[in-house]
């Protein structure tokens, strides 16, 4: 799976450093994965949830971090949009969030 942008995800981690570890270990294993459908992926991440628009949000570092992920399955492409702590995360509409980086 290509992942869209690896500077996204280090810009993730210089803001959550305690999140450092677990989305290194995503971003490395979903890069080398593979899957033709949501069903396919929740048979590895089973915390995975999808919602509208073909997004995809990952709990990281077991539940202290959301990660919202665009997925085609098609292209083998994923595109990280947004990430967080949990309670950051319960304060935006995950079905229209943009990307961005402060």
């Amino acid at each position: 799976m290509n992942i869209i942008t690896r500077r996204t995800i280090l810009s993730y981690i210089d803001q959550y450093p305690l999140a450092a570890n677990s989305l290194k270990i995503w971003y490395d294993e979903l890069s080398k994965a593979s899957f033709i459908n949501f069903n396919e992926l929740k048979s590895v991440y089973g915390n995975a949830s999808i919602v509208a628009n073909n997004r995809v949000v990952f709990n990281i570092k077991g539940n202290s971090f959301r990660l919202v992920v665009s997925i085609n399955f098609k292209k083998q492409a994923a595109y990280v949009i947004w990430f967080g702590t949990h309670a950051e995360y319960d304060q935006i509409d995950v079905t229209t969030i943009n990307f961005k980086i402060d």
